[in-house]
């Protein structure tokens, strides 16, 4: 009996210390290492912007402002809208020492531009998500230009002054190459490069003076057309000098070009 006594409290005392080192590393609590969700980085999908190529060539009354809005990693939707009246056509340098006929008043311009183009940003030319790259977009434009200009015409038939108003206005459909830059991650750099299209143009000008000949009409509108030429030099390509200088109106169908460069903030 005795033995069998030792022999079961041996057999316990080993069973302990067997297991000594088994309880001790199950009641051992190791840290759990979480990883913190990735902070996943804004993306901003909106853009307002600057026309800054208009004031160079209309003048600093020409001020167009636009939005694009990112509807997928790949494409955008813009549009653009403000002032774009034509520049006070003594900047064009009108002959002042002409004995017939002179300018020598201008008046407020008046005039606006929108442009509405679909953009898709080049999946195999872009590293970037839109509106980051170089992108191809079809495009509409619509603008009108007018001027009133006081002129002096000293003729055989007329000695005065002659009001003309002169009004510019075309709709284009086209395509469009641009490429977009993001500075920061907040600032834009829009550069359209190459913008053909095709455009309907109407070209018209009129006279608010009564009582003089149709020679002396032709005569103010030729001043114009020259005006018009040096300050645009694809002007003859586009206008049928001879029918405006005739009736003091052009309407035709004809090429038309955009380059454009924005600058805008992301939000």
């Amino acid at each position: 009996m005795k033995n069998l006594l030792r022999f079961s409290f041996l057999l316990l005392l080993s069973l302990l210390l067997m297991g000594h080192p088994v309880f001790g590393q199950s009641d051992t609590v190791k840290p759990v290492l979480v990883q913190a969700d990735p902070v996943k980085e804004k993306k901003f999908k909106n853009t307002i912007r600057l026309n800054i190529t208009n004031p160079l060539i209309f003048g600093e009354r020409a001020l167009v402002l636009g939005y694009e809005r990112v509807l997928s990693h790949r494409r955008s939707f813009s549009i653009n809208l403000g002032q774009s009246e034509l520049p006070s056509f003594d900047l064009f340098n009108p002959d002042s020492d002409d004995p017939e006929a002179k300018l020598i008043k201008n008046s407020t311009g008046r005039g606006f531009n929108t442009t509405a183009d679909y953009r898709f940003y080049l999946t195999a030319e872009n590293k970037f998500e839109a509106p980051h790259g170089i992108y191809l977009a079809p495009y509409v434009a619509f603008a009108s230009m007018g001027r009133k200009n006081t002129w002096s015409l000293n003729t055989s038939s007329y000695d005065g002054e002659v009001v003309t108003d002169f009004n510019l206005s075309f709709l284009a459909l086209g395509g469009e190459l641009g490429y977009q830059f993001i500075l920061w991650k907040r600032v834009a750099l829009d550069f359209i490069l190459i913008g053909p299209s095709i455009a309907s143009y109407k070209l018209k000008a009129k006279l608010d003076t009564e009582g003089i000949t149709p020679d002396d009409e032709s005569l103010l509108f030729q001043k114009i057309s020259e005006a018009l030429e040096e300050r645009f030099p694809g002007y003859t390509f586009i206008f049928d000098d001879a029918e405006f200088v005739k009736t003091g109106t052009s309407d035709l169908i004809g090429p038309s070009f955009r380059y454009v460069v924005h600058v805008g903030f992301r939000f």
